[in-house]
């Protein structure tokens, strides 16, 4: 069996073999980047300022610690959640663990120091947008019947409470006053949209049948004027066709024989009634 001298001999023989291999791969590396830099003419002023730039694009200013975890004293993380049932931990940073990543609200776990620490900037948007929950103990909206307990609403809900579906009867005076106003306002505001969908229906029946009575108007006037324009045909018509027969009784040869006897009878007339009177 190996002596404790033996041991550490071939320890620091193993170490000072790792440490030149160590030194030849590191010395393998800086050979390379400097050829990259010769090849692509860049110098350690540029590979300065484009990490300087990519921190800036990343919200950091270049000082150790900024946009990682918080420390404590002993050099160790600060926890910022914990899991109730197992007492596990997670600072908040990197991978979130099993029983906080499929959840939606994480204040839940959130450990008190943690929770009175200084929120971030998304969770104060979103405060000013009027969202979110305010900070602080809250009135009690809830309240046991039996055993007098209260709860706020807010976080998980109590055991007397979790299974209930309908949680309106729990309610505290001031808070079943409100639901019941909200509730009035919902149905009044339904009442009333169904009374303008009422007359907006009625309207269009109205506009219907006013449409309905100026096209029976229009037709009946288009008859009517039909008529009149027949009438008026009938007449030019026969107006036409008397003309047309004194024309043709005009032209007759024995027409104008009649017209002469006619015509020396009326003379002589006069004539006999004048020899008779002598």
């Amino acid at each position: 069996m190996p002596t404790l001298e033996q041991i550490q001999a071939k320890l620091k023989k193993l170490q000072a073999q790792a440490d030149a291999l160590i030194a030849r791969k590191a010395q393998i590396a800086i050979d390379q980047i400097r050829e990259l830099m010769l090849k692509h003419g860049l110098t350690t002023a540029d590979i300065e300022a484009q990490a300087k730039a990519r921190r800036a694009a990343n919200g950091l200013d270049g000082h150790a610690g900024i946009g990682k975890a918080k420390v404590g004293a002993a050099g160790q993380k600060i926890a910022k959640y914990r899991d109730p049932k197992t007492g596990a931990t997670w600072t908040g940073h990197g991978r979130a663990p099993g029983w906080i990543a499929a959840a939606k609200d994480r204040s839940v776990f959130l450990i008190d120091g943690a929770s009175q620490s200084k929120p971030s900037a998304s969770i104060v948007a979103t405060r000013a947008k009027g969202k979110g929950q305010p900070k602080g103990a809250q009135p009690p909206k809830y309240r046991n019947p039996t055993t007098g307990a209260t709860w706020s609403g807010r976080g998980p809900a109590p055991a007397w409470l979790a299974s209930v579906k309908d949680r309106s009867k729990f309610l505290i005076d001031g808070s079943a006053t409100s639901a019941a106003g909200k509730a009035g306002t919902v149905k009044s505001s339904a009442a009333s949209g169904a009374v303008s969908k009422k007359a907006a229906a009625k309207k269009v029946v109205a506009k219907k049948a006013k449409a309905g009575k100026q096209s029976v108007a229009a037709g009946k006037a288009a008859v009517k004027t039909a008529a009149r324009k027949a009438v008026v045909r009938k007449v030019t018509a026969k107006k036409a066709a008397r003309k047309a027969a004194t024309k043709a009784a005009t032209k007759a040869p024995g027409r104008k024989k009649a017209v002469a006897t006619e015509s020396a009878a009326s003379t002589a007339a006069p004539l006999a009634s004048a020899a008779a009177s002598a």
